[in-house]
């Protein structure tokens, strides 16, 4: 059975977001009409310690790491500065036009525009560890978080891990219709792109070993921000 989205029509969704307002839809702490910026940036290297710091892992500078989900490039900055390579993926081109833009010095990074569904243009066993942070939660089928955790596998080297937040909270992914009064704020909040999808951590489990991987530690069971970490066998 296909799956419900297939990734043109999350590119397209959120290539709309990023032309609306691409810092909030990465990350929707922000004041909307007036979004922080500074705070935006420095909330990287944040997110980047708390997520690794959670799940155990490190990079020690000579990793190359694939990041799915890079946004406008703000973890990206955060990883490139810490190891030796990244290819960071997006399904938005628009996204990915504004993180070239945003971070034109970074040498090191290949920006890659992804089709939804694999890590496109990452060689087999060609990376030493896999990012991705609230990215998954909006998935509108956990079938192709599942493909994607089949993909981690693909991509790993030997020993290589994987730090990532998934949904393991269906009650978050509800579509709530759309308040016309609300014109002036935050829309597509009522798609499927946005609504989302949680996954089962005993599937994730089974897809990961079929992989080839060990998922090592799980933090936050049961909620939206539930983080995984796995490595390559």
């Amino acid at each position: 059975m296909m799956p419900e989205m297939a990734g043109p029509d999350m590119g397209s969704y959120w290539d709309e977001r990023a032309r609306e307002n691409a810092a909030y839809f990465v990350d929707n702490q922000l004041d909307y009409a007036h979004p922080d910026m500074e705070r935006f940036w420095a909330e990287g290297e944040r997110t980047v310690d708390g997520l690794l710091d959670a799940v155990g892992v490190s990079l020690a500078g000579d990793e190359d790491v694939v990041e799915l989900g890079c946004g406008i490039g703000r973890l990206t900055r955060v990883l490139a500065a810490r190891s030796r390579s990244v290819r960071a993926l997006d399904v938005s081109a628009e996204m990915l036009q504004r993180a070239q833009d945003a971070n034109p010095g970074l040498a090191s990074v290949d920006w890659i525009h992804c089709d939804g569904h694999v890590l496109t243009d990452v060689a087999d066993a060609s990376a030493d560890a896999f990012v991705s942070h609230v990215v998954f939660q909006h998935v509108p089928d956990p079938a192709i978080t599942y493909g994607y955790v089949d993909e981690i596998g693909r991509v790993l080297r030997a020993g290589g891990w994987a730090a990532f937040q998934v949904s393991d909270d269906p009650s978050i992914h509800v579509r709530r219709p759309r308040r016309k009064w609300l014109r002036r704020g935050p829309q597509g909040q009522d798609h499927p792109a946005w609504v989302g999808s949680a996954v089962s951590l005993a599937t994730l489990r089974e897809r990961a070993d079929a992989a080839g991987c060990d998922v090592e530690r799980v933090e936050g069971a049961g909620t939206q921000f539930c983080l995984v970490g796995l490595h390559r066998r």
